[in-house]
């Protein structure tokens, strides 16, 4: 793991894989192409693979997506971009707005080796509330109820905020293919 980049220009997610690997993780900003799909999985790919060919070394990329259940597949990989325009308030009167606030929160980090791309995805499911709670967490954390609890991923404890973390089971799956490869 060592001769891995993480491609981030967010310390907050830096931060989270090195508290969750429990040693440093080399780290660095990319400016990259910002693929046009709802495919979470074609979007990580593409960044890997333009990762790679900048770096030439083996790098991990992470992106995320949030979907209201109404919307079907939307805001989706989008979500940085109704956040940008709307803010999490206004994000969160949208899903208001909506029959039903059941949302979806997916997380896929694509590791590429030089050889081939493995992928590794995390899902919570949950629903997004009228305003933002709390001051933890990042992204969508304030505006975001994982089922079976009452408060926001910005509201929670911290055991229990890596207990449901999506971005906790892919790195989960992530460590056990770096262990066992």
């Amino acid at each position: 793991m060592s001769d891995l980049v993480f491609i981030t220009g967010n310390q907050n997610k830096a931060n989270f894989l090195q508290q969750y690997f429990g040693r440093p993780v080399q780290h660095h900003k990319l400016d990259l192409d910002e693929i046009q799909s709802l495919d979470l999985k074609e979007v990580v790919s593409h960044k890997a693979k333009q990762a790679y060919d900048i770096l030439k070394q083996p790098v991990l990329v992470e992106d995320a997506s949030l979907t209201f259940t109404a919307m079907g597949r939307l805001p989706g990989t989008f979500v940085k971009w109704f956040i940008e325009d709307l803010g999490y308030d206004g994000l969160a009167k949208l899903a208001q707005s909506l029959d039903s606030q059941e949302a979806v929160g997916n997380v896929m980090y694509a590791y590429h080796d030089g050889s081939e791309i493995h992928l590794f995805q995390g899902t919570m499911k949950g629903h997004i509330v009228a305003e933002g709670r709390g001051e933890g967490g990042f992204g969508f954390d304030r505006i975001f109820v994982n089922d079976g609890y009452d408060v926001t991923r910005g509201e929670m404890a911290e055991e229990d905020y890596a207990k449901t973390s999506y971005r906790t089971m892919a790195m989960e799956k992530l460590k056990r293919h770096l262990e066992n490869n």
